[in-house]
């Protein structure tokens, strides 16, 4: 099996994979379908996150004991968590300028560029981190910043040049348009197909380089928006992506100990064999 999912926590665990999937598209609906409610999640909510971390951080720095002991502070505090939660959240107000026509930018032509450049650097991100597993430690295991041990090897190899793939298969970037009520940026070229490979790759990313977070960020976060973009929003999948994604990067920045140190927590087997045949898959 893919993950420790059983003993006394297998019911909280297949729980809050239940819970955070249909979290995700309930907020990801609130966001999309009226400019307050983007206005509030990746503004109001993503300004709050950077309050509470920054003071988080200032206070261990410190020595203050509640800071020190706030998990975040030793959870959530590498370089990657915070590159993707400013990144997706950036993507999310990219597309909301598109979205609403806002200023002269979103109202260029050049500017529909932005969500394949914005989604580039976001897999640009997760494959450095693959690659990084496979230099620090080929065939061996290394231990991040957060505690969690990862192996390098031939999987994060793969599933690097799974990523830089997608990258090189993103068309039709001037072809994106809006919805005729404003709820959407719709993306023609992200066809089923397209999407079904990026989510067997971030997948397979999760399970290289998140194992402690690849059944919720792995499984749920990558349904979440190819549930709503294969069924009701269809075209809609990549600003899907963006908007849960970055829900998802600020709830963990703030809550870490849901997916770390609690009874949903979820651990994959984390066994190189295994992470080699999901990288071969998703390659």
């Amino acid at each position: 099996m893919l993950f420790d999912v059983y003993g006394p926590n297998a019911g909280f665990q297949w729980l809050g994979l239940a819970m955070v999937l249909i979290a995700l598209i309930l907020l990801n609906e609130f966001a999309r379908r009226t400019k307050a409610g983007g206005i509030f999640m990746f503004f109001g909510v993503c300004g709050a996150m950077t309050v509470y971390c920054l003071a988080v951080e200032i206070g261990a720095a410190s020595g203050a004991e509640w800071a020190v002991n706030n998990p975040t502070h030793t959870d959530m505090n590498s370089w990657f968590h915070y590159a993707k939660v400013y990144a997706a959240t950036a993507g999310c107000i990219g597309f909301m300028m598109l979205k609403y026509s806002w200023g002269k930018i979103g109202r260029s032509h050049w500017f529909k560029a932005f969500p394949f450049v914005i989604v580039a650097i976001n897999i640009l991100i997760a494959v450095v981190s693959d690659f990084e597993s496979a230099f620090r430690a080929f065939g061996t295991t290394w231990v991040s910043t957060e505690g969690v041990t990862l192996y390098g090897g031939w999987h994060n190899v793969f599933n690097g040049i799974a990523g830089l793939l997608n990258i090189a298969c993103m068309t039709g970037w001037f072809g994106i348009y809006i919805s005729k009520k404003r709820q959407d940026m719709l993306w023609p070229d992200m066809t089923w197909v397209f999407i079904i490979a990026y989510d067997l790759w971030n997948f397979c990313y999760t399970y290289n380089c998140l194992p402690t977070h690849s059944w919720y960020c792995g499984i749920a976060l990558l349904l979440a928006p190819t549930i709503a973009g294969l069924i009701w929003n269809k075209g809609g999948w990549i600003q899907n992506r963006a908007f849960t994604l970055s829900i998802w990067c600020m709830f963990c920045q703030m809550v870490p100990m849901f997916v770390n140190d609690s009874v949903f927590a979820v651990q994959s087997v984390n066994n190189p064999d295994v992470n080699l045949g999901v990288s071969i898959v998703a390659l």
